[in-house]
């Protein structure tokens, strides 16, 4: 290879290797910056199952992003510790750096989310503790202690969550029991609540801020892109059908609608209201990862079950309790969830009963007054119809051929003819099959359709006794 030849190729082979380098060196830094982005997730007011879905979407999208850290904006007096679980089991599996900033309450079910973080930082004033489980729905609305049971869950909660954050274990169970004392810190029969002082002392908390930026410096990611990302509507949506008074309002529609669907003709708008209501039912639940596709197929095997009782099973019986029964265990394991007590799962299925009687006394009384109420009265039959509108009793030597025997004259496949007294008639079988010639005998007569069935007693007159 010649001498120029060389020279050039060398220089191609350089320009090749600097264009190359010069993206490294030019998206370095770039890249850099741009991993310096800070999502920031408010906790405010009752923590409900709605609250779940959303934080587990900041996380996720926080962690595709490439962010630095994700803040939790914390001011919560508590909630549903199912719903905290969730919560705190998505922060201990993040693997994006989470602080929690409490500002200025973490109670209850938000001490449980703070102890989750990998930092916690309150703001001068605050507190976190207090985290004994309650249960709603004592005398005049208040608050009453859970069972010995459910303490015991929720503290070894708070303990594992605090063990693998390097928190104090021992200060995490006392938040949740009483019997817990620590020496210094908090006697027998008193809960742990700690101020943003006592935290700090007590290496509960990582650091005092009293502002968003204040944390961004104490995590040395001050100048970083903040991107605050709040629920969607849908998330917003299952916060609201997750609420145990709307839950129960709706199960009670959809109830009532399809109990009044399945006793009026066709399908209308009982029908689809009562779909409707309880496909918001499951579909907030399911959301809320409280209802799987187990809870629904039980739903849906329930309404099967309902259907057939009522459309293709004469009267009551087995199909129809089964199907109430699937119906009401898919709907109240779609809303127990995780370490859901015999206590609370008996709550939660003594207002689903409540719900199916309440549906079934209103349905009750909408069906007796149904043809009072303008616009409805096309959903049911008329009263009474008079001789003019098309009602006309049997003729009388129609009424006189019940309990009379004839023989079939065609096939009965039902309807066909049959010879009964000499004379034709055009009639129905009960259902089965009667072949030209069998006996056959008059069941009933409605109107003018005359119903008979398969006579084996009767015999044919012979031949003579024509003649």
């Amino acid at each position: 290879m010649s001498l120029p030849r060389l020279a050039f190729h060398c220089v191609l082979l350089l320009f090749v290797a600097v264009l190359h380098g010069l993206p490294f060196a030019q998206t370095g830094p770039a890249t850099s910056g741009a991993q310096r982005v800070v999502y920031v997730a408010p906790i405010e007011g009752m923590i409900d199952l709605g609250l779940a879905p959303y934080i587990e979407r900041v996380l996720r999208e926080a962690e595709e992003a490439g962010a630095q850290a994700v803040i939790l904006d914390i001011n919560t007096f508590g909630g549903r510790v199912d719903a905290a679980v969730q919560i705190r089991d998505a922060l201990l599996r993040s693997k994006t750096t989470t602080i929690a900033f409490i500002d200025k309450r973490a109670i209850s079910a938000g001490a449980l989310i703070s102890l989750a973080a990998h930092k916690i930082a309150m703001s001068g004033g605050g507190t976190i503790g207090a985290a004994t489980p309650v249960q709603m729905g004592g005398a005049d609305g208040d608050t009453r202690p859970t069972s010995e049971k459910t303490v015991s869950y929720v503290r070894k909660e708070f303990r594992s969550t605090a063990e693998e954050r390097g928190r104090p274990p021992l200060i995490a169970e006392a938040m949740v029991d009483a019997d817990v004392a620590i020496p210094d810190v908090v006697e027998k029969g008193k809960l742990v609540t700690l101020s943003t002082t006592e935290a700090l002392r007590l290496k509960v908390a990582d650091w005092r801020a009293d502002t968003l930026e204040e944390v961004l410096q104490q995590a040395g990611l001050a100048g970083a892109e903040v991107r605050r990302v709040a629920p969607n509507w849908a998330e917003n949506v299952v916060r609201i059908l997750t609420q145990p008074l709307v839950s129960s309002l709706l199960v009670t529609v959809a109830m009532l609608g399809i109990l009044i669907e399945l006793r009026t003709p066709g399908f209308g708008i009982p029908g689809l209201l009562g779909v409707t209501s309880l496909g918001l039912v499951l579909w907030g639940h399911w959301l809320a990862q409280l209802a799987g596709m187990e809870e629904m197929l039980l739903a849906g095997i329930g309404l099967v079950l309902l259907a057939l009782e009522f459309f293709v099973i004469p009267g009551f019986g087995i199909a129809g309790i089964l199907g109430i029964l699937a119906l009401l265990a898919g709907l109240v394991l779609s809303m127990t969830g995780a370490g859901a007590t015999a206590a609370f799962i008996a709550a939660v299925a003594a207002r689903m009963v409540f719900s199916l009687l309440l549906a079934v006394g209103l349905s009750l009384l909408l069906l007796r007054f149904i043809n009072k109420i303008p616009g409805a009265r096309r959903l049911v039959l008329e009263d009474r119809l008079t001789a003019g509108q098309g009602y006309a009793s049997p003729p009388p030597e129609e009424e006189s051929l019940l309990g009379r025997t004839g023989r079939a004259w065609s096939v009965l496949r039902p309807a066909g003819i049959a010879e009964i007294d000499g004379r034709r008639w055009d009639v129905v079988s009960n259902g089965e099959l009667i072949e030209a010639g069998e006996p056959v005998e008059v069941m009933r007569v409605d109107g003018n359709r005359i119903v008979v069935r398969r006579a084996p007693s009767w015999h044919p007159p012979s031949r003579q006794a024509h003649e």
